[in-house]
């Protein structure tokens, strides 16, 4: 497993992106610009250029991209991965087995939006830490990696609140100053960033 994170958000100006647009395919080029700020245009060149990188690390080309019906990028064949990024970070994992990560930057945990998406348990943790805005998040992104190592996008409340209970997937979770990043992946790998 390779995971890249890239947080210098500083470096997020209309300069770099468009010295980063003859690095990307056409294809990745259109994809950016559909993005109506820098910010967007920015991490998904940059996104794309970690993955690339990582690919190119691993030992794989830059292969042909196909899409779910739920919209998630794969490669046929493998390898697996994901991509993520918040206003403090771009997240980039890699895998020979299926993998999701997700990055969010550390904010309010408002008590309606707990209610919707934590299940009773989850609530405790939050309410019961002394952090819950920390907890709300690391919680957040565990269920946002597992869904995208499932592939299958978020449908309902009800779903995101049971994500988490389903056991097929291992979480980690690693909080930074202003992020916390969670990658969820098989039970044959461990995580080596």
């Amino acid at each position: 497993m390779r995971v890249e994170i890239f947080d210098h958000m500083e470096q997020c100006t209309e300069a770099e992106v468009q010295r980063m647009l003859p690095m990307v395919s056409e294809q990745r080029r259109q994809q950016a610009m559909r993005y109506k700020h820098t910010f967007g245009q920015f991490c998904c060149l940059k996104s794309w250029l970690m993955l690339q990188e990582g690919l190119r690390i691993m030992g794989y080309g830059l292969p042909d991209f196909s899409y779910n019906e739920h919209g998630k990028p794969y490669i046929e064949g493998g390898p697996y991965f994901s991509i993520s990024h918040c206003k403090e970070g771009i997240a980039v994992a890699i895998d020979d087995q299926p993998i999701g990560i997700d990055i969010e930057a550390i904010r309010p945990a408002k008590e309606d939006l707990i209610e919707r998406v934590m299940n009773e348990e989850e609530r405790l943790q939050i309410t019961g830490y002394g952090l819950p805005d920390r907890m709300f998040t690391r919680l957040w992104t565990q269920k946002e990696a597992v869904v995208k190592a499932q592939g299958v996008g978020i449908r309902s409340f009800e779903q995101v609140q049971k994500i988490l209970e389903i056991g097929d997937w291992k979480v980690e979770s690693v909080e930074k100053e202003k992020y916390i990043y969670s990658i969820a992946y098989g039970e044959l790998c461990s995580i080596s960033a």
